[in-house]
């Protein structure tokens, strides 16, 4: 997928580097990684899509890889109505009609936000994992405190301290996040090299540091996107048709999310999938199902 230099689509506020597979006339899919991770997530995903006939699009998300903003002066902003709405201007951008947009962790988060504001403009959703939209009042409280050790990165990112940290020591806390989230998976160092690569991006500390501190509610988003936050507070259902995955062994999402089910208003299926926080990755040919699955209801 990536033997070929990035292509750039410029939206709004950024120039968006992408690779595509597929005929260009196919289905169209947008596949969106989280963090720690990049594009690269995808890789085996995105031939399986293109031979099943889809136009597959896979962007760095903002602060990743060779994503930029445009403006110096443009918000390094990491809140979700701002990676959902750049889901929305890529599709506009690439004159992609009703794609369907399927991603993990930020990228399954930004994919319910598009989905969930834009249902006029998406086709269907395959979310990591469940209804994956911010609740930022939730967020406030305490989980339990065996999950609150699991959340210690989002603590440490409060902190200076813990923007210096990961200033200066990205890949190994990164690196320690894919062991962590995805245990039992034996990736080859070689594996991690290549998505930390785009973990280098200028933008990718002050990015990634603004969207946990405005999780928890302590930094301001974009005045610009209140309107879609206040929406996205009041949970509104996701009426496009999901399927939505869980990972058995994710430590970040116990007990699973098979209880989201009320809020997609869609036709709707569940899966759960042996494999940590990583699905696509782990398990690509499982989630290049669900989104074959998918396709076959529209």
């Amino acid at each position: 997928m990536t033997e070929q230099p990035a292509r750039i689509a410029q939206t709004e506020t950024l120039r968006i580097a992408y690779f595509e597979q597929g005929p260009a006339n196919g289905w169209p899919v947008i596949l969106s990684h989280g963090f720690p991770y990049d594009v690269h997530a995808f890789e085996q995903v995105a031939p399986i899509l293109a031979g099943a006939g889809a136009r597959v699009i896979v962007p760095y998300a903002r602060g990743f890889g060779p994503t930029s903003f445009i403006s110096a002066n443009t918000m390094r902003n990491g809140q979700q109505a701002a990676r959902g709405l750049d889901i929305i201007q890529l599709a506009e951008v690439l004159e992609l009609n009703h794609p369907i947009l399927a991603g993990f962790d930020w990228g399954g988060n930004a994919s319910c936000v598009a989905a969930a504001l834009w249902p006029e403009r998406v086709g269907g959703l395959v979310s990591y994992a469940g209804y994956d939209i911010i609740d930022v009042d939730a967020q406030r409280n305490p989980v339990s405190a065996s999950l609150e050790r699991v959340f210690w990165y989002q603590h440490l990112f409060q902190s200076e301290r813990g923007r210096k940290c990961l200033t200066a020591h990205r890949r190994e806390l990164c690196r320690l996040l894919w062991h962590e989230w995805s245990p039992g998976w034996d990736f080859a160092e070689a594996t991690f090299d290549r998505s930390a690569v785009s973990f280098d991006n200028p933008d990718f500390v002050d990015v990634v540091i603004h969207a946990y501190r405005w999780i928890f509610g302590l930094e301001e988003g974009d005045s610009a996107l209140q309107t879609l936050e206040a929406r996205l507070a009041r949970k509104p259902p996701i009426a496009v048709a999901a399927v939505t995955i869980d990972g058995s062994t994710d430590p970040l999402k116990p007990g699973g999310t098979a209880d989201h089910a009320g809020l997609f208003a869609g036709m709707h299926e569940h899966r759960l999938v042996a494999a940590g926080h990583n699905v696509p990755q782990q398990e690509p040919e499982q989630f290049a199902d669900a989104i074959i699955k998918l396709r076959s209801w529209l």
